[in-house]
């Protein structure tokens, strides 16, 4: 059994210390790295190139709404076309920034409110996929399972990873709860060690009403902004399962 464990990184701004990164990249198999707007900026994606390099560790393009203020959580409403090359605009800076370690970006996985939007807006979902497919038809759309997402990638013949998250509690319709809810980002290891290993094993993940829902999944997302014992503890409960960690791949046959 095999699944890629990824974390967002590089979301601040010119004095911003990559080291909270750096530790993930001991324990992530694949990196998705802010662009520029919601967060990071040249310095930031220059540096984590190579060092997603040394550790082996797949590179991605994690673009959002140009909304620095808001972190790219407020909901942003533009034409589909405005869009596409709001986000080409964003994977083509870390692609170029990237190519001074001669580390080439494997994914592209939204951020934020565009993650959320576009899961369910099909102009989102294929706006997004069309600005991956003109820069690189190899790069690997990454998004929620059974979403708008996965349908705009199978329509623009992407690749797709389905996404699962450790720390962020379901909805029984297999969305996430709002962050602005009581209980919806899980701050303890083992609760999330436990739920990253459900959707791995059996494919399956319990809502905050207690339901089980089916969630097959490609990779797990740890949010990096969360304390590190959360990441840590994901990692030793898939290892110990014997479960292979490696960088993203796009979904295989059910």
């Amino acid at each position: 059994m095999r699944i890629d464990l990824n974390a967002d990184m590089g979301e601040g701004y010119g004095a911003y210390r990559i080291g909270q990164d750096e530790k993930l990249l001991h324990i992530v198999t694949s990196a998705n790295v802010a662009c520029g707007f919601h967060g990071g900026d040249a310095t930031i994606m220059q540096k984590l190139a190579p060092l997603a390099k040394e550790h082996g560790v797949g590179l991605g393009a994690h673009p959002g709404f140009d909304d620095l203020w808001g972190f790219g959580r407020r909901a942003v409403h533009m034409s589909a076309r405005d869009l596409e090359y709001m986000v080409a605009y964003q994977i083509g800076a870390l692609q170029a920034l990237a190519a001074y370690s001669g580390e080439p970006l494997r994914h592209v996985k939204p951020h934020g409110a565009l993650y959320n939007m576009a899961a369910n807006d099909e102009g989102y979902a294929r706006a997004i996929a069309r600005a991956a497919k003109t820069i690189d038809a190899k790069l690997i759309y990454a998004g929620m399972p059974a979403s708008e997402m996965q349908k705009a990638a199978d329509n623009e013949g992407l690749a797709f990873a389905r996404e699962g998250f450790c720390d962020r509690l379901y909805r029984d319709d297999g969305s996430l709860t709002p962050r602005s809810e009581k209980g919806a980002v899980i701050d303890d290891p083992e609760a999330a060690a436990k739920q990253a290993l459900s959707m791995a094993r059996e494919g399956e993940v319990m809502t905050g009403t207690g339901a089980r829902i089916k969630l097959k999944v490609d990779t797990l997302c740890i949010h990096g902004d969360e304390p590190g014992a959360v990441a840590v503890a994901v990692r030793r409960a898939l290892e110990r399962a014997g479960i292979e960690l490696r960088a993203m791949m796009p979904s295989s046959p059910d």
